[in-house]
C-alpha cells in the first residue's frame, strides 16, 4: 500500500492553520530504518499545540502531528525488527517535526521503538501513551524519593487531564490516599471512580501565591500543570516531601522561594518522557505491563477516528477535554 490517511495540518498566508484528513503517499515519508502501520495513538496537548501552529513544538508545515503511535512492522531495514512485530513508539521527535502518529504510516528509527511488552495489547498501550508513561514516572521519581502510601495523602493537579487521570487511578491502585485538583468540578464524580479519595477546586490550590510557606498538607504531589500552582503545591508539602513536575499547562513560571527547601527539605523532581534513553522507556512500559498494570484502564478514555480529529483538538486547545482520547487509525 503506497497511499494512506493522514492529519495533515497546513498553514494559510494569513497564519490560520487548517486541520484536515488528507491522501498522503509512503514515499513522501522521511527516510528511517523501520516502516509502521500505525493501529493507535493518542491525543495530547502537545500534539494540539503542534495542531494549532506552535513553532515551539513543530518548526515547518505541512506537518502530521503525533507524539504516539502503536502499530506493525510493515518493513525494516535492521535485524531487531521484522515484519509483523508489533511496536510501540512515543516521544523523541515523533510528531514534532517527523510525521507523527495521526497518519496510518510512519518512518522512525529503530532506536525510537520498542516491542510491545506482553502484558499490554496496542490499544491498551495507547490507552496510556505519552500521557500514561509520564504518570509512571512521576510516580516512580516519587517512591525513589522516600514517598510511601503510609506518609500521608498525594496530590495530583490537572487531575481530568490525560497525565493526571491515569497519575490519580496509578496512584490508588498502589494504595496511597489521592486527592485531585481540578478546575472541573463537574467530573467529581468520574475522578472519585478512578480513586481520588479527595476534591480540590483549582482555585484552592492557587490561593496563596504571595505566602512564603503554606500549610504542610502533602507527602508528595504529581503536578501536572506548573506555574504558581506548582509552587504552591511546594510549599505546602510535609517535611521531606516531594513533588514531581511533568506540565506547564497553567504557565511556565513561577514566583519562588527558597524558604521551603531550607526549612522544610522538600524536593522539585523534573519528569521528561521525550528524551528518556530507551531502555529507562522500555523498563517503565514493562512495570506498566506488569506490576502497575491498570484495572480501570477504561473508565476514562474516548475512542475517536481519524475523522474526528479536528474536534477533539480544539476541546483540548479550549480546555474541555476530559481523561484520554485514544485514536483509532483502522
Amino acid at each position: 500500500m503506497s497511499a494512506f490517511k493522514a492529519l495533515w495540518v497546513t498553514e494559510s498566508a494569513h497564519g490560520v492553520y487548517d486541520l484536515q484528513v488528507a491522501e498522503r503517499q509512503v514515499a513522501d515519508l522521511p527516510a528511517g530504518e523501520v516502516l509502521v502501520r500505525v493501529k493507535y495513538s493518542s491525543l495530547n496537548y502537545k500534539d494540539a499545540l503542534s495542531a494549532s501552529g506552535n513553532r515551539g513544538v513543530t518548526r515547518k508545515y505541512p506537518h502530521t502531528p503525533g507524539i504516539d503511535a502503536a502499530g506493525v512492522v510493515e518493513s525494516s531495514s535492521v535485524g531487531e525488527f521484522a515484519p509483523g512485530d508489533e511496536v510501540i513508539v512515543t516521544g523523541y521527535d515523533l510528531g514534532m517535526n517527523t510525521p507523527g502518529g495521526f497518519g496510518q504510516y510512519i518512518r522512525v528509527p529503530a532506536a525510537w521503538l520498542i516491542k510491545r511488552p506482553q502484558g499490554l495489547s496496542l490499544r491498551e498501550a495507547m490507552i496510556l501513551g505519552t500521557a500514561g508513561l509520564t504518570a509512571a514516572l512521576c510516580v516512580d521519581k516519587l517512591e525513589r524519593a522516600g514517598v510511601t502510601p503510609s506518609a500521608g495523602p498525594i496530590l495530583v493537579t490537572g487531575a481530568t487531564g490525560g497525565v493526571g487521570s491515569i497519575a490519580v487511578m496509578l496512584l490508588a491502585q498502589l494504595g496511597y490516599t489521592v486527592a485531585a485538583a481540578t478546575g472541573k468540578l463537574e467530573q467529581a464524580e468520574l475522578l472519585n471512580r478512578l480513586g481520588a479519595r479527595q476534591i480540590l477546586d483549582r482555585a484552592t490550590v492557587s490561593d496563596g501565591v504571595d505566602k512564603p510557606l503554606l500549610r504542610e498538607q502533602w507527602a508528595g504531589a504529581v503536578d501536572t500543570v506548573g506555574g504558581d500552582i506548582l509552587f504552591n503545591v511546594v510549599k505546602s508539602l510535609q517535611y521531606g516531601g516531594s513533588v514531581a513536575c511533568c506540565g506547564l499547562t497553567a504557565g511556565a513560571a513561577f514566583k519562588a522561594t527558597v524558604l521551603p527547601f531550607i526549612l522544610r527539605g522538600v524536593n522539585l523532581l523534573g519528569v521528561d518522557s521525550v528524551e528518556l534513553p530507551l531502555v529507562v522507556k522500555a523498563s517503565m512500559w514493562d512495570k506498566l505491563s506488569l506490576q502497575w498494570k491498570l484495572d480501570n484502564l477504561e473508565a476514562a478514555v474516548r475512542e475517536v477516528k481519524l475523522d474526528d480529529l479536528p474536534a477533539a483538538i480544539h476541546q483540548i486547545l479550549a480546555g474541555k477535554l476530559v481523561g484520554r482520547v485514544l485514536v483509532n487509525l483502522g
